[in-house]
């Protein structure tokens, strides 16, 4: 991590968002569509989300009612079909995404990977990036994998538990570690 640190600079956890931090529902909008796509593809996403909706992601009301627009934006059927579910448990209250906040990481994971669309890496997304919880590191995530791999010079990318006994060593700061490899990961040569 030493190297990663010299080589990349000072990260920090601090300020890492642009513009206001959104809603909880609007978080999970975020993960949606940044599922299995690159970091740059899914801010493009989630901008031309915000711009369909009047320069803010929607609410759970306004989700469930603009399915058209969602799609319009970029995100495939399924993606708006999981942030519809998200949006109909929201709005009943099955899924209250304001008591996630005092709950520990484990519970915030395994109640968000019960929820149709979800799974842990969304949840590991939920602490990280809304919660801001500083000992969270992904092994499912694949810029992890490839900036642990980058890193420490391995021939092939980790499996996820081979990432996540790797990550142990960075406790009680894994966040910020994710950080540092999503930078390596991002400024390695393909390949």
């Amino acid at each position: 991590m030493a190297e990663l640190i010299e080589r990349h600079g000072k990260l920090s956890m601090e300020g890492r968002r642009r513009g206001a931090k959104p809603d909880p529902f609007g978080a999970l909008i975020g993960i949606v569509a940044a599922q299995q796509l690159s970091s740059k593809a899914a801010r493009t996403i989630e901008g031309r989300i915000e711009d369909a909706f009047g320069g803010a992601l929607p609410t759970p009301a306004q989700a469930l009612r603009g399915a058209a627009r969602l799609r319009d934006a970029g995100l495939s059927g399924r993606k708006v079909e999981y942030i519809q579910g998200i949006a109909r448990l929201a709005k009943s209250g099955e899924l209250d995404l304001t008591e996630l906040e005092a709950l520990p990481d484990a519970e915030v994971i395994e109640r968000l990977a019960a929820v149709r669309g979800l799974g842990r890496w969304s949840g590991e997304m939920y602490l990280i990036s809304y919660l801001e919880r500083p000992d969270v590191l992904s092994g499912g995530d694949l810029g992890i994998r490839r900036g642990i791999q980058v890193a420490l010079g391995l021939p092939e990318m980790p499996s996820i538990e081979d990432a996540e006994e790797i990550g142990e060593r960075w406790a009680p700061h894994r966040t910020l570690a994710s950080f540092y490899l999503w930078r390596e990961a991002s400024t390695a040569p393909p390949g």
